[in-house]
């Protein structure tokens, strides 16, 4: 039996918030202690969460009415848990923010990607950035850790191993392009979320300056070179899920093989990265819909037989391992639990 821990979410209304609620109630290294949301407070958890159903008589709490515990979820609205982190760090003694607030360590960055100054820039320092295949040994020391964003995660992993092996061409940018389900955009209603305007989507909704793209550069910068990266995201037809299509140019030519083996050298013993590039059927590569409900990032390629271009093609559900998911597998790290502990859902097929 699993030791326990205490925890609770701030912030559970949302997407997000909810499926962090539904992995921690099945988590047998946690105890669920509170909830909260300020516009729910005294409702039933289920009832914004209608799968949790017999799964908890949980109520939200206001965030005022905190108790201590030994680690906090914030997922809190982008913007907003920078202005409270001062207070959380007095709820719990670990804390682990998905927000986009403590993602990127320089405060330089935030007025180019977020439009402000950073309010608590003292602290950048201290988050580790909540990839865990690209800083597990920091997170198994770390107090703080920033969860990454959804779409940085599923481009990042596709790419790092190529950046991390120094074979990707610096002279020439990244050009990447994610497409995303609608509840990356959260559980406010909007016209963009409008059944009528987002049903039967194919719409590109940031094709510059996004602010994932600080990430994507943070990460594939190695030995103080970064990349030139020209990032879009495009909205489609779905609630779940996130493909990412990245073209990179290598400094000389690779063979498959070559690839094989960056690509196995980096993930081969992750248990959440699966090497997806298979020779014949429909599945040949990444495809974010059997992704649903698991924690796993499906990372494929195909090699330009015309010229040094490798399209990377990464695929993850971003509620799991682009959000709550990988939240929870930061919390396995850092609590010494199995990695793998409560994330073992493989995904539906077909759905």
């Amino acid at each position: 039996m699993a030791e326990r821990f205490r925890v609770s979410v701030i912030g559970g209304s949302g997407y997000a918030g909810g499926e962090l609620v539904r992995l921690l109630l099945d988590h047998p290294g946690a105890e669920l202690v509170q909830v909260t949301s300020e516009r729910n407070a005294g409702k039933f958890v289920r009832l914004l969460h209608p799968n949790l159903r017999k799964r908890t008589d949980l109520k939200f709490t206001a965030s005022a009415d905190l108790e201590p515990v030994d680690v906090l979820f914030s997922a809190l609205p982008h913007g907003v848990s920078m202005g409270k982190m001062t207070e959380l760090r007095r709820i719990a003694p670990i804390i682990i923010d998905l927000s986009s607030d403590f993602r990127l360590s320089n405060p330089a960055d935030y007025p180019r990607w977020y439009q402000h100054e950073h309010e608590l820039p003292e602290l950048l320092g201290q988050f580790v950035y909540g990839i865990p295949e690209l800083h597990r040994e920091e997170m198994k020391t770390a107090n703080l850790i920033a969860s990454a964003g959804c779409m940085a995660t599923t481009t990042i992993l596709g790419l790092w191993p190529l950046y991390k092996a120094g074979v990707a061409d610096l002279s020439k940018p990244i050009v990447s392009e994610a497409k995303t389900g609608s509840s990356g955009s959260g559980g406010s209603p909007g016209l963009a979320s409008h059944h009528p305007e987002r049903a039967a989507v194919m719409r590109s909704f940031k094709p510059t300056g996004h602010r994932h793209t600080g990430e994507i550069i943070q990460e594939l910068t190695f030995d103080g070179q970064a990349p030139e990266v020209a990032f879009s995201a495009t909205s489609y037809d779905a609630v779940r899920g996130i493909l990412a299509t990245s073209h990179v140019y290598l400094k000389e030519p690779l063979a498959d093989k070559d690839l094989w083996k960056i690509y196995r050298g980096a993930y081969g013993n992750e248990p959440f990265v699966r090497i997806v590039k298979e020779a014949a059927g429909i599945h040949r590569y990444p495809e974010p819909k059997i992704l649903s409900g698991s924690n796993y990032c499906d990372v494929g390629w195909e090699r330009d037989e015309h010229s040094n271009r490798i399209v990377v093609m990464a695929a993850l559900d971003n509620l799991m391992k682009g959000a709550s998911g990988q939240a929870v597998q930061a919390f396995n790290i850092r609590m010494g639990f199995d990695e793998t502990l409560g994330l073992g859902f493989a995904g539906l097929h077909p759905i």
